[in-house]
């Protein structure tokens, strides 16, 4: 059986709730991981929102998990993970494979601008 790309993102936004900046700021100061999940040549362009760590939606799954030899170590499945995108399309996507993965406690912001509109403060990739 086939899945289209709206079956698989409508799957995602049930999965992974949609927060606010306010509330991801404060979900960063308990200790969340911020993960920017765009293409490097975007966040090249124009920043990511500070302390986020980028994983391009391609390679989340490597870094999340901790038997690959691509496992990055900020990655846990007790720790709450909050991913951002251009739109908040790729950062649901991802935030549903992290799901499927074990992790608990995941958050879709949205997206890039929006955040930094709403007053996340960007810094250089």
């Amino acid at each position: 059986m086939s899945v289209s790309v709206k079956q698989l993102m409508a799957a995602a936004n049930d999965a992974v709730p949609k927060i606010s900046a306010e509330e991801a700021r404060k979900l960063v100061a308990k200790g969340a991981l911020l993960v920017d999940v765009r293409d490097g040549t975007e966040v090249a362009k124009s920043g990511k929102l500070k302390g986020a760590v980028h994983v391009s939606r391609g390679m989340i799954e490597f870094r999340a998990d901790a038997e690959t030899p691509y496992h990055d170590p900020q990655f846990s499945k007790d720790r709450p993970v909050i991913l951002y995108c251009a739109s908040g399309g790729r950062s649901a996507l991802a935030g549903k494979v992290l799901k499927d993965m074990g992790y608990m406690n995941v958050h879709n912001l949205g997206g890039f601008k929006d955040a930094a509109d709403a007053g996340l403060e960007v810094e250089p990739a």
